[in-house]
């Protein structure tokens, strides 16, 4: 049976589109949208390769493979009928200039947020949850972090602005609740005594997906949670285009699966970013392709909270 009755027109998009093909507005803070997505072309804090700052137009561009679907398998439903989605462009700041960087992206979400929206944002490297979470906090208090990493990112003995560190910073601000928090796809060495409850690679890829969401389920109770995905939380087969690819990750389909399982867990989502997406490594635009369909899975979990 053909689809083509359900695919989205398009016919007005010329070249210049959002990710998804989504309307693009470069002044969201009074539109009518409920989630906003911010392209961060922000690299200066990364400690291996370079090259995330092309992550945001890399996710666009493989984003139009995904764009012909209405309703995509496995959902029951148009994402575009249920959830009011724009892309705003990638946030302009001073390059070279990282403490800019973060006032100016801190600015943006903190007025985004005042608006009533709510935000998707693609880096870049994974140093720009700090400053999301200085925004989200202020609106909506402190937060759980569910994080998919390979790495916990909570060194204390990085720069002032140093992808490893946001979350050795967060929580001390007082942004995050540590204990409250879970880290997902871990594979590197850390800290056992800061708080966060930690499900290593080996342990994910071993134990059933609804036991994991079941124990993220009950850290985080019902604190507002912000979700942080880093793509080298998958391994390398799957993502081989990040800064610092570890292997022994997740696949990609397991990391959908637990993306997607957040549906039934009656948590309240406030912010969401995927980080790390460096081009230049990439093969055949696999890296990503996985991270713009586990954006999609996000933004499709939020559309299914608000139901027909």
């Amino acid at each position: 049976m053909s689809t083509l009755g359900h695919q989205p027109d398009n016919s007005l998009v010329s070249n210049a589109f959002g990710f998804l093909r989504f309307p693009v507005n470069f002044q969201p803070y009074d539109s009518d949208a409920e989630w906003v997505i911010t392209g961060v072309p922000f690299d200066m804090a990364t400690s291996g390769r370079s090259g995330s700052r092309l992550g945001p137009a890399a996710i666009r561009q493989v984003s139009v493979n995904l764009a012909w679907e209405g309703k995509r398998w496995p959902w029951s439903f148009d994402l575009r009928e249920r959830l009011n989605v724009v892309d705003c462009g990638d946030l302009v700041f001073n390059f070279g200039d990282a403490q800019d960087f973060t006032d100016k992206l801190q600015a943006h979400a903190e007025k985004l947020l005042a608006s009533g929206k709510r935000m998707l944002t693609f880096g870049g490297d994974h140093f720009i949850t700090l400053p999301l979470l200085r925004a989200h906090a202020k609106q909506f208090g402190k937060m759980a972090l569910l994080h998919f990493d390979a790495h916990t990112d909570t060194y204390s003995n990085g720069s002032k602005f140093d992808h490893g560190t946001m979350f050795f910073h967060a929580p001390n601000e007082g942004l995050i609740d540590a204990d409250r928090s879970v880290q997902i796809g871990i594979r590197t060495e850390f800290d056992k005594d800061l708080g966060f409850t930690v499900l290593d690679a080996a342990q994910v890829n071993d134990r059933t997906v609804d036991d994991i969401l079941a124990q993220v389920k009950q850290i985080v109770g019902d604190m507002p949670v912000y979700l942080s995905f880093d793509i080298d939380c998958l391994d390398p087969a799957h993502a081989p285009g990040t800064g610092t690819p570890v292997i022994g990750g997740l696949t990609s389909d397991r990391a959908l699966k637990l993306v997607r399982g957040l549906k039934d867990l009656d948590i309240n989502i406030v912010g969401m970013d995927i980080v790390e997406v460096a081009p230049a490594y990439d093969q055949s635009e696999i890296t990503a392709l996985a991270a713009a369909t586990l954006a999609l899975e996000m933004l499709h979990v939020q559309a299914d909270k608000k139901g027909e």
